[in-house]
């Protein structure tokens, strides 16, 4: 790496220095008051000269768009961060920086030997702790740390996880002080999270910076997560062959995104509490096609909401008899369960003397100094310090011991440490007070028209451990950087920090980075040919329900929205409709869903009518095509892991462009030119949807009742349509005729066969029976037969193949169906349109009890 002083960059580029009393990453030395200097008189670190030179002479006026295509990147890509704490708790885009953190192989190597040796200490802390206790009894851990925090788990004590090790993956956040030394801030050992988000990190900060990330020799991640997945297949009770699922609380959680990102990545099945269940100690995944053992568990829920029969009761998130079956040995879970208290700050302070006494090892990577304030020598040492401390509850996120947000003592004013003192004084147990460092400040890009440059920004790192066998680990080469603006160095996503990805730079490529390149989604096994070809991913009843109803709402959305169109057009366009043709189309608006409760009839006041159909589109309390295309949303969220990026835009996108044509109507009475231009939009945008489902997804059982579930709501829909048309005789009206017509969506290959015959022979034909219109109900229930078919075709032989009540459906002839009686109704066809709604009613009903609810009862769908 060449080892240039200076910045080859163009005149104009220029590089502030960190904050005074900061390391400044960017100078690699610690920063003194100064101001901005230009580009080529100062020296910057190596790292970060090779890195801008990377970039071209004409790099600095390319970092804006670059920046740009970074938030577009992850805008498509569908990258979120739920913030709670914010009153709308809406999905915000994952903040990330243009650029990385920069680490060189010395201080890499330093970091990994400190947090290898940390887990192995932490690990065999919690080994003692639940089996001999020995550090409890000969004082090393005081017992209020331990059995008086609120995350220990006495009923898992004596209990041995299944491969012997305790922590599978941990993550130590960390800070490089204004000497240029690492300190260890805190760790995380209960449900760590940020391995999904540092993936989408590095994926799209190396995708705007390829050359320099080409030549800076940076360390690949792939090796590391293959060897987590393997090394739990290899300790779990399964071997080799074992099934790994992940735990998450659902898609209500903040880092829901990462989870079903990491999953997908990871190649295992994502899964919420309801969709295990325990049964003789042993776990298992409900499927649509029965129970399938599960041999390990990473887990993204807390334990104190893993089983609501030992822990807390009113947990929706865990799974009844879950800790049972991990102290019987029949699940590795990861990590292993009563790890929380090990997250306390308190601890750090007691580290380097049990590392002393468990590993016969001084702590290579020191962390910052703590102070336990239930100590009495610990709270007369720090009270007269907390200028110069930050204060953190001993038991963070608890529910149960006293809890609060840390408090930085040098931003803080006499009045207000003197009101931390006496808190402390009060309840000095539920207090722990740490050294103040001030991290060390990387640079930023602040991308602004006018005036664009780098900002330097307080880093935090966050560096995992992963364990890839029995008692052995490694460390991903990178992290996990969060930032934030201010000198506090407290970072909080939901408290407006944002993240960088973490380059660990090598003099050469590694031999298992170049392994890891020519693949990043290697395989994470080898089996045979005859295994792979038999292998089918598994399908979680939950997401089988769900996708179902991704498929019924992908189908509705696209009802109604032309259907509104339909009837705006007819209203608006220079043919009169006749009064059967309006009775018609407000029966089919009222049947959809489209009206307010307490709107006019058409045939009373059209003008009302028109208003109140289009005032309804975007309001979610009626069942209007907004609020489909929210339910649509909602279905598409919980199959995150699924559905591919573009697949996952679409939807998203459909929604929120809608909504923005309707919001824009809010101020002003709307015509119905707005309206259609937005359901135009909506349309194409639903095509979209369409297409990513037919062209994208793997023809799996999970896809076939995603494809069941649109044919049968286009079954029901379409034959409730036809009915009412003949029953109001619209259909014998030259434009009832053509609205038949545009409601199959048959127009063009209409008009190609029969020109522009009206008879009605011709219409039942066209629409009813023939098998080559994908419009068609015929059609539909020769598809829906296949795909229910090939669904149960794994079945119990006593199981009725639902696909045999279409059989009648496929029976009715032309000349029957189109045979009217004396006084000119269509009987036939009306008991065969009458059939169509009921099978696929029924239809419905079957599957959710067979598939979804495996009980008697069918559970309501969301949204549904």
């Amino acid at each position: 790496m060449p080892s240039s002083a200076a910045s080859p960059l163009a005149a104009g580029a220029v590089f502030p220095a960190a904050e005074a009393g900061h390391y400044d990453e960017l100078h690699g030395c610690m920063a003194a008051p100064g101001t901005e200097q230009a580009a080529g008189s100062v020296a910057l670190a190596p790292a970060w000269a090779e890195f801008f030179h990377q970039l071209g002479d004409d790099g600095w006026q390319t970092l804006n768009r670059r920046s740009a295509l970074l938030k577009r990147q992850l805008r498509d890509n569908g990258v979120t961060h739920n913030v709670h704490a914010d009153q709308a708790e809406v999905q915000r885009p994952w903040p990330l920086d243009l650029f990385p953190l920069l680490l060189s192989s010395e201080d890499w190597r330093h970091i990994e030997a400190g947090v290898l040796q940390r887990v192995r200490l932490l690990d065999a802390v919690m080994a003692d702790v639940y089996g001999e206790r020995r550090l409890l009894k000969e004082g090393l851990l005081p017992a209020a740390l331990v059995q008086g925090h609120p995350d220990y788990l006495r009923s898992m004590h004596g209990a041995r996880p299944v491969s012997g090790t305790f922590l599978h993956i941990a993550a130590f956040d960390l800070a490089r002080g204004p000497d240029n030394h690492w300190w260890v801030v805190s760790q995380r050992t209960q449900a760590p999270s940020g391995l999904g988000y540092l993936l989408e990190n590095r994926l799209v900060v190396s995708s705007q910076f390829p050359h320099a990330f080409q030549a800076m020799n940076v360390r690949r991640l792939a090796s590391t997560y293959r060897a987590l997945i393997e090394g739990l297949k290899r300790m779990a009770p399964g071997g080799a062959d074992s099934h790994i699922a992940m735990l998450t609380p659902g898609p209500d959680h903040e880092t829901y995104f990462e989870q079903s990102y990491l999953a997908r990545y990871l190649g295992i099945t994502l899964v919420e509490g309801s969709d295990l269940t325990v049964r003789h100690e042993h776990l298992y995944l409900k499927t649509l096609h029965g129970l399938q053992p599960v041999h390990g568990l990473i887990k993204r829920v807390d334990d104190a909401f893993v089983d609501p029969l030992e822990m807390r009761p009113d947990s929706r998130m865990g799974v009844p008899g879950l800790l049972q079956a991990v102290r019987a040995g029949h699940v590795l879970m990861a990590n292993a369960p009563g790890a929380g208290f090990l997250e306390s700050s308190a601890l750090l302070g007691f580290l380097p003397a049990l590392s002393r006494h468990l590993l016969g090892e001084e702590l290579q990577l020191p962390a910052l100094h703590t102070w336990w304030c239930g100590e009495p020598a610990a709270l007369t040492e720090v009270l007269p310090k907390l200028d110069r401390c930050v204060i953190k509850p001993t038991y963070p996120w608890s529910l149960s011991r006293g809890t609060f947000r840390a408090g930085v003592g040098p931003l803080m004013n006499a009045e207000v440490l003197q009101s931390w003192a006496e808190s402390i004084q009060r309840t000095p147990d539920e207090h722990t007070v740490q050294a103040y460092l001030p991290p060390s400040q990387m640079p930023t890009w602040h991308a602004d028209h006018h005036s664009p440059g780098i900002v330097p920004r307080s880093a935090i790192l966050r560096v995992f451990v992963v364990s890839d066998g029995e008692q052995s680990w490694q460390v991903l080469p990178g992290g996990m950087t969060r930032l934030v603006s201010t000198s506090a160095g407290l970072t909080s996503m939901a408290l407006g920090g944002s993240s960088a990805d973490t380059w660990v730079l090598h003099d050469e490529p590694l031999p298992e980075d170049l392994l890891a390149s020519s693949s990043v989604a290697a395989s994470m096994a080898s089996p045979s040919v005859a295994a792979l070809a038999q292998r089918e991913r598994l399908i979680t009843s939950r997401a089988a329900e769900n996708l179902f109803w991704l498929g019924r709402y992908t189908e509705r959305a696209e009802n109604s929205a032309r259907l509104v169109q339909i009837i705006l057009q007819a209203l608006s366009g220079d043919e009169e409709p006749s009064y059967s043709v309006l009775m018609w189309l407000g029966q089919l608006a009222e049947s959809a869903g489209l009206m307010p409760e307490h709107a006019p009839a058409l045939l009373e006041d059209r003008h009302g009518f028109e208003n109140a159909l289009i005032r309804s589109l975007g309001d979610a309390a009626v069942p209007s095509v907004g609020y489909t295309l929210h339910s649509l949303r909602q279905t598409g969220v919980a199959l995150r892991e699924r559905l591919s990026p573009e697949h996952w835009s679409f939807v998203k996108e459909a929604e929120e462009n809608f909504l923005a044509d309707c919001g824009e109507w809010a101020a002003r009475l709307p015509s119905s030119a707005d309206a259609l231009r937005a359901l135009a939009r909506l349309s194409r945008a639903l095509a979209g949807i369409t297409g990513a489902q037919n062209d994208r997804m793997w023809r799996d059982d999970g896809w076939r009742l995603l494809a069941a579930g649109r044919q049968i709501e286009r079954l029901t829909h379409l034959a409730d349509a036809l009915s009412r048309g003949f029953y109001t005789n619209a259909v014998h009206d030259a434009a009832g005729y053509g609205v038949v017509l545009d409601l199959f969506d048959s127009g063009i290959s209409f008009r190609a066969r029969y020109q522009r015959s009206r008879a009605i022979d011709a219409l039942i034909e066209h629409v009813v029976i023939n098998h080559q219109n994908p419009r068609s109900l015929g059609w539909v229930t020769q598809t829906l037969s296949t795909r229910l078919n090939h669904l149960h075709r794994h079945d119990p032989a006593n199981m009725e193949d639902l696909s045999l009540r279409l059989h009648p459906l496929a029976l009715e002839d032309l000349p029957r169906l189109c045979q009217a009686n004396e006084i000119g109704d269509f009987t036939h066809l009306q008991e065969y349109l009458a059939l169509c709604i009921e099978t696929g009613s029924e239809l419905s009903k079957e599957i959710g009890l067979r598939h979804f609810t495996h009980t008697g009862e069918v559970r309501r769908s969301v949204g549904a």
